[in-house]
C-alpha cells in the first residue's frame, strides 16, 4: 500500500457501511470496521476490513480506542425508529465525539438525513436552514450541530436522500397500498453505488468540511417512480393520489460545484426503463 494512504475507521458496517469499507481496501486503503455482532467479524475480516466490535450504549464499557486512531473516521450509524433508543442517540455520538478526539481523528464524516428538512413546498440546497417535523430528524439535526461546533476534529455533513439498492428495494415501499397521498410529489432518493461514490469523491479529493447533500438530480413524481419499481420486482402496484399537497426537493449542489461529481444512475432513466 502507498505510504500516502490514510487510514479509515467505518463506524456502523451495515447497508452502507459494509459495502463502502470494503471498496476502501480495493483502493488501498487501511480500513477498520465496526459491528455490533460478534459474527459480523468475520465477515469483516474476510473483506480484508480490520473488525472491531463497538458498544456505544451508556452502559457499555468503555470503547476500543484503538479503533478511532484513523486519519478520516466515517459515522454511519442512523437513529432507530424506537422513541426509548432515540433518545440515547445523543449520548452516543457524543461518545463517539469524544472517542475520535481522543483517537486524533482528523477528519469526521458524519452520515446525515435530507429529513432533517420538512416537506416545505421548496427546493432546498445545502445552505437552506433545516426545520425537521420528525423525531428522528430532530434527533440527526442536533447530532449534526454538536458535531459542527467541535474542535477537536473538522466536521463534514452529508445528507443522504432516501435509499434504495440491494436490499432496499423501492418496489416494496408501497406494494399493494392504495390511496397513498402526494402521488405527484417529487421523490428524493439515491442508489447505494452513488452513497459510495459521492463519500469516495470527498475522500479522494480531500474537499471536507460543511454540508454536502447527496441525492439524485432527477426527481420523478412518487407515482411514476414507485410503480415502476413495483413492476421490476413483479409486485402488486401501488395506487397515489394523483395530488401535489406537501414536497420537497433536495438539490445537492456542492456535488456539481466543488467535486464535480457524476451520477452512476439516472432516475428518468430508471422510471422509463424500468430496469434496474
Amino acid at each position: 500500500m502507498s505510504s500516502n494512504r490514510k487510514t479509515i475507521s467505518v463506524l456502523g458496517c451495515g447497508w452502507f457501511g459494509f459495502p463502502f469499507a470494503e471498496s476502501m481496501v480495493e483502493k488501498g486503503y487501511t480500513v477498520k470496521g465496526s459491528t455490533t455482532t460478534p459474527e459480523k467479524k468475520i465477515a469483516l475480516q474476510d473483506a480484508g476490513i480490520a473488525p472491531y466490535l463497538l458498544n456505544l450504549n451508556e452502559e457499555a464499557p468503555d470503547i476500543d480506542l484503538d479503533f478511532f486512531k484513523s486519519d478520516i473516521l466515517i459515522c454511519c450509524i442512523p437513529p432507530k425508529k424506537d422513541p426509548i433508543i432515540q433518545q440515547q442517540y445523543a449520548a452516543k455520538i457524543k461518545k463517539v465525539a469524544d472517542s475520535a478526539a481522543k483517537g486524533r481523528v482528523r477528519e469526521f464524516i458524519f452520515i446525515s438525513s435530507t429529513s432533517v428538512f420538512q416537506d416545505n413546498n421548496k427546493q432546498l440546497d445545502e445552505n437552506d436552514m433545516p426545520a425537521p417535523e420528525t423525531a428522528s430528524g430532530k434527533i440527526i439535526l442536533e447530532a449534526e450541530q454538536n458535531l459542527t461546533s467541535s474542535t477537536d476534529f473538522r466536521t463534514t455533513i452529508v445528507r443522504f436522500a432516501g435509499l434504495f439498492g440491494p436490499g432496499r428495494d423501492p418496489g416494496r415501499f408501497f406494494a399493494g397500498k392504495t390511496n397513498i397521498p402526494n402521488g405527484l410529489s417529487p421523490v428524493n432518493m439515491i442508489c447505494l453505488d452513488d452513497c459510495i461514490g459521492i463519500l469516495t469523491s470527498i475522500i479522494s479529493q480531500a474537499k471536507y468540511g460543511g454540508v454536502y447533500h447527496a441525492c439524485s438530480p432527477e426527481h420523478p413524481d412518487r407515482t411514476s417512480f414507485y410503480t415502476a419499481a413495483a413492476k421490476r420486482s413483479g409486485l402488486l402496484l401501488p395506487q397515489f393520489i394523483p395530488q401535489k399537497n406537501s414536497w420537497k426537493i433536495i438539490d445537492s449542489v456542492r456535488l456539481k460545484t466543488e467535486l464535480n461529481y457524476k451520477f452512476r444512475l439516472n432516475l428518468h432513466d430508471l422510471v422509463n426503463q424500468q430496469d434496474i
